[in-house]
């Protein structure tokens, strides 16, 4: 029985409450005794809400509707994640799954199964669209998208009603407000995290506010744009030249730095994630967000990031992989691990039911503005390369002594190579 037909038979028997009729044919009944091996990343900050405790819980659950199929996950912190999976590619020995930050190297090397080999179609097609394209490589999919989020500016609303403030929605207002921050004794005024964390993160976002990015309509990298060495400029000379970025050099700063920071009541404003509201609110700082501003008004766009679900077809056991995928990518348990770790469903059937909860109102500004997010050129094989060149350079660009047009030249210069040697 092929496995696409099986999926549809389980979804027709189960709507009638006769799931017992499939007898032994199919994976319900646990024949397959094998072991599927998973590496996850942790998405919690500590032992208390480690994603190990997700993923123990989800794999009790299937675990007891498949009792000859047993699933092994191991959770790194995403420190090492990716370091990990790729010392065991090459060693020969992957995983079956590992839920990790990118997909397009092992994709190019023959060694995933497409998205449609092991899920069934609901499923795939229950993906948001513009994750799902994503995940893609000329047309195919090969990333399954585990979980995403967009950006938005935060601002400590007790900060600004002290200074007389109104959020910013122009680059010029972020500046003013950011001055009077200052003058206020603020420590940081804006928090610029541009050390090598995530420094791809808040580079790109400032990129399409000033309506450029790291690759063109064509999908050709860009970086060297008007527009991009525009936007590095105004940053260089008009915040961080004034002062108004904080005591820590921006290059030197890590993204947790500044929401820690944040979450302290240091900070005026900053660029954050959902993962900040949860934060600040254990806190109990009084915060506000709205949209990213731009050069001239409101950003077109804002960043959307995603992490990538792969499955290896070295073990062979696809059926296997794509039920337990099937059951990962269920409404519920979509909803309960974006709602722990306060992320964006990355299936429209939970996207739905988080626009229209109460209890999801707190991350509905993220929601609403990943229709419209650009993510990072993750179906490219070269992007690890030069997601790792921008860590280490972009801080130089807002340097006292650095040059945004010979900073942003040797990022396109490395994208070139890059997209060569691939």
């Amino acid at each position: 029985m092929q496995r696409r037909s099986l999926a549809r038979t389980i979804a027709a028997v189960s709507a009638l409450g006769l799931t017992g009729a499939l007898g032994g044919c199919g994976l319900g009944t646990g024949s397959s005794g094998i072991t599927l091996e998973l590496i996850a990343a942790d998405y919690g900050t500590g032992v208390d809400d480690s994603s190990k405790k997700y993923w123990a819980a989800l794999t009790e659950e299937y675990e007891a509707g498949h009792p000859g199929v047993k699933i092994d996950v191991t959770v790194h912190s995403w420190n090492d994640v990716d370091r990990e999976v790729k010392k065991r590619v090459d060693a020969g020995d992957p995983p079956d799954m590992a839920q990790i930050g990118a997909y397009a190297d092992y994709a190019a090397d023959g060694l995933l199964y497409k998205a449609d080999d092991v899920l069934s179609i609901p499923v795939q097609a229950d993906f948001v669209s513009q994750l799902a394209t994503a995940g893609q490589i000329a047309g195919v999919q090969y990333g399954m998208p585990f979980a995403s989020s967009t950006r938005v500016l935060f601002y400590n609303k007790t900060l600004f009603e002290d200074a007389g403030l109104t959020p910013p929605t122009t680059w010029d207002e972020l500046a003013s407000n950011a001055q009077a921050l200052k003058e206020e004794g603020v420590k940081y005024p804006y928090a610029l995290p541009l050390g090598p964390e995530e420094a791809q993160a808040e580079t790109m976002q400032w990129l399409l506010s000033g309506k450029g990015g790291y690759t063109d309509t064509m999908g050709i990298y860009g970086f060297d744009s008007a527009q991009n060495t525009r936007t590095v400029t105004w940053l260089k000379d008009e915040l961080v030249g004034k002062g108004l970025t904080g005591p820590v050099a921006p290059g030197e700063l890590d993204r947790a730095d500044a929401f820690a920071a944040f979450t302290a009541g240091d900070v005026g404003m900053l660029n954050g994630h959902p993962s900040l509201v949860g934060m600040a609110e254990q806190k109990g700082v009084e915060f506000g967000t709205v949209p990213t501003p731009g050069a001239s008004g409101e950003s077109r766009a804002t960043l959307g990031v995603a992490d990538w679900m792969t499955a290896f077809k070295k073990s062979g056991h696809r059926d296997e992989i794509g039920d337990f995928l099937d059951f990962v990518y269920g409404k519920d348990q979509v909803l309960a691990f974006s709602r722990d770790y306060d992320l964006l469903p990355v299936t429209t059937s939970a996207s739905r039911v988080m626009a229209r909860s109460a209890e999801d109102e707190k991350l509905r500004p993220f929601l609403d503005q990943l229709p419209t997010a650009e993510l990072y050129p993750v179906g490219k094989t070269s992007w690890a390369d030069v997601n790792a060149e921008i860590k280490q350079r972009i801080g130089k660009a807002v340097s006292p002594n650095g040059s945004p047009e010979d900073v942003l030249g040797r990022l396109q210069a490395t994208a070139v190579r890059a997209e060569s040697a691939r």
